[in-house]
Parts: structure tokens; C-alpha cells; sequence
């Protein structure tokens, strides 16, 4: 355990080292990482099949989820109680006051 936190420290005095190097003469160290596909004005690169099929399985199941759950439990959408008929409320269920008020 000791030379592994050893060599971790050298590398970080050695990287110190080189920074201070470089901005003394002026350069400057660029780190240029490689972890991706370049890919300007062109299209990405393609996903693996693994990753693609299991988009279409998820995407598949998402959908099935949906749409059993809106045949099956509509009332969801439309609510679980018939709408009650308008026309049917009072003036004082509403808060209208009545016509014969002074004013």
C-alpha cells in the first residue's frame, strides 16, 4: 500500500514539475484526451447493438405500459365520479346573489 501512495505522489511532483517547467518557458502543456469519437459536420458514431436493442426493449415496454394502463384504468384520465350537470346548481350554490337586492 505504501508504494502505490508513493508512486501516486511521484507522479503528481512529476506533473508539478513539468507544469512549472512550462509556464517558465512559456508553453503551456494542453491535456488532449481521446475518450470519444470526433465527429463534426459528420454523424456519431453508431451505437453498439446491445445498447440499440435494448432502446427498442425499453422503448417497447414503455409504450405497452401506457397504453394497458389507459384501456384498463381509464379513470385516470376521465376521473372516477360522473361530472355533475350544471344546470342543475343553484344561484346560492354558485354565490349569485339574488335579483331582488337593493343596490
Amino acid at each position: 500500500m505504501l508504494v502505490s501512495r508513493a508512486l501516486l505522489v511521484g507522479r503528481l511532483l512529476n506533473r508539478g514539475a513539468i507544469a512549472s517547467k512550462a509556464t517558465q518557458t512559456g508553453l503551456r502543456n494542453q491535456i488532449v484526451r481521446h475518450g470519444h469519437d470526433w465527429s463534426y459536420r459528420v454523424n456519431g458514431p453508431k451505437p453498439e447493438m446491445l445498447a440499440r436493442v435494448g432502446a427498442q426493449v425499453a422503448g417497447g415496454f414503455m409504450w405497452w405500459w401506457v397504453l394497458w394502463h389507459l384501456f384498463h384504468e381509464y379513470e385516470h384520465i376521465t376521473g372516477e365520479f360522473d361530472y355533475p350537470d350544471p344546470s342543475a346548481w343553484t344561484n346560492a350554490e354558485l354565490g349569485i346573489p339574488a335579483d331582488d337586492l337593493d343596490e
